[in-house]
């Protein structure tokens, strides 16, 4: 008798993205094998992996478990479940909107799933399982990694913040730090497997240590990670201006394996609307911030977040975020139009502004990065960097003969394909010839390939006859990832 095949669709942020891999492990761990890509829905099992920060996340669920409810009548005994923040949110409004559903779970019970599986499959009835608080951490239970030369490392979960544009708090819980020592254990144990850069992942990743009662817990965290040896590349994200400290600063300038990249949210350069927002800092500090990244790491390419078209926003408001944006000279910019989330306090605020007014100033803000981007990007050019190939980051390299991968600094890099043999997770040497908004082209031969453990992890994962990984389906920016993710349209994970 064969085995149970399995899916895993994900939405919305990176913790999403690593709580399906725990998903994955857990359901390979009690005996199910990945479905082929391109199954769609074609499975004994399919998971949806939630997200509620979107006002059309419940249409999207429900429009993708309509196109399933045939597929199921028409196969016996397929099981379909719904965990994440939309499924802490919705509860059995799930099961009543779609009743052929049988497992609805949360984001603090994930490590349930195939028991909540198992019950539904005996007992023929929904089973609707919503825990208030976390479990156990999730990086206590199994995994089935995206990749085999990168790979997320989850220091804290829960947010303590009170955005009035977000609902993260309220699914995800108050912010739960995980021991440093736990942490470290899970990077040693990837990098002896062969991964070779890690990122650091929490929803407010830099205020780690406010758990455990060491405000330099972070910046610790950041330097015991250059002592790991085999750890080449190291980042982390998404951090909070609010809680971005010195400390930090010197920690990512004085360690060489991390990374001189980094994400930070800004979300509006308006005063006004930042206090709205209910951030806890302003344009001066924001732009403070930058100043002293760039002081202390001059090639550092920094990026962010920015919503258009919050409650309240004048065209003076608006105004002061393309100054930001100017002064700040962001290498990417991942601008989104505000777009209500049920429950949070922006969603009932006055002065909800009309969508024409929101999306010409997103268009005018859009190409305003656009040039920025670009101009960046061509100091670039003659530079010569240490690119680690890539899986999947290149659409077009078969027709191209090109290979891809990220730069240190994170920036996506197409290269010619060397003679030589060259894997994923292998670095090569080149230098840079061309440059566009969104990537690096180096155009002439690679200098250099050395081979990595990491090159060697990869392809032993895939000399093993195992069915290959079907991805995700929506994420955030891919500023440091450890595997490519698709362009998001907004995520819990943003600050």
């Amino acid at each position: 008798m064969s085995a149970k095949t399995y899916e895993v669709r994900t939405y919305g942020c990176q913790m999403n993205v690593h709580d399906s891999e725990r998903l994955s492990g857990l359901l390979e761990g009690a005996g199910y094998v990945r479905a082929p890509e391109g199954s769609d829905g074609d499975a004994d099992v399919v998971v949806f992996n939630t997200c509620a920060v979107r006002e059309n996340a419940d249409n999207k669920l429900y429009g993708n478990l309509g196109r399933l409810a045939p597929m199921k009548t028409r196969r016996p005994g397929m099981q379909i479940a719904v965990g994440g923040c939309l499924a802490q949110k919705d509860r059995e409004t799930i099961v009543r909107r779609a009743p052929w559903v049988d497992v609805v779970f949360g984001t603090h019970n994930i490590g349930k799933l195939p028991v909540l599986l198992e019950r539904a499959r005996v007992q023929e009835e929904a089973q609707v399982e919503i825990a208030e608080s976390l479990e156990a951490f999730p990086s206590t239970l199994p995994t089935r990694r995206e990749s085999a030369y990168a790979a997320w490392v989850s220091i804290s979960v829960g947010c303590n913040n009170t955005c009035t544009f977000c609902i993260v708090p309220a699914l995800r819980g108050k912010e739960k730090d995980r021991r440093p020592g736990d942490i470290l254990a899970e990077v040693e144990a990837l990098v002896a497997e062969g991964v070779s850069e890690i990122t650091l992942l929490g929803q407010n990743v830099n205020a780690y240590g406010s758990d455990i009662g060491d405000r330099e817990a972070f910046s610790k965290l950041l330097r015991a990670c250059g002592a790991v040896e085999g750890l080449e590349r190291v980042r982390f994200t998404s951090p909070h201006p609010r809680d971005f400290t010195d400390d930090v600063i010197a920690a990512m300038a004085e360690t060489p394996n991390v990374m001189p990249q980094l994400h930070m949210p800004m979300q509006s350069g308006s005063d006004t609307i930042l206090k709205a927002m209910r951030r806890s800092y302003r344009q001066d500090r924001y732009l403070g911030i930058i100043d002293k990244v760039r002081a202390a790491i001059p090639h550092a390419a920094i990026s962010t977040d920015i919503i258009v078209g919050f409650p309240g926003e004048t065209e003076e408001d608006f105004q002061q975020t393309m100054r930001v944006v100017r002064e700040a000279r962001f290498a990417q910019a991942f601008t989104f139009q505000y777009s209500k989330r049920p429950g949070t306090p922006a969603a009932e605020m006055d002065g909800q502004i009309p969508k024409e007014v929101v999306q010409e100033r997103y268009m005018r803000l859009s190409a305003l990065q656009e040039e920025i981007s670009w101009e960046e990007n061509k100091k670039q050019v003659g530079r010569t960097l240490e690119v680690m190939v890539a899986e999947g980051e290149g659409r077009k390299d078969g027709a191209t003969h090109r290979l891809s991968g990220r730069a240190p600094d994170s920036r996506l890099v197409h290269f010619t394909r060397p003679d030589e043999d060259v894997r994923p997770g292998d670095v090569v040497t080149v230098e840079i010839s061309y440059a566009a908004p969104h990537h690096l082209l180096a155009e002439g031969p690679t200098t250099k390939v050395r081979r990595t453990r990491a090159g060697d992890a990869w392809e032993r994962r895939n000399a093993a006859p195992a069915a290959k990984p079907a991805g995700v389906l929506l994420g955030l920016p891919t500023v440091g990832v450890p595997a490519p993710l698709p362009e998001t349209t907004g995520g819990c994970s943003v600050q």
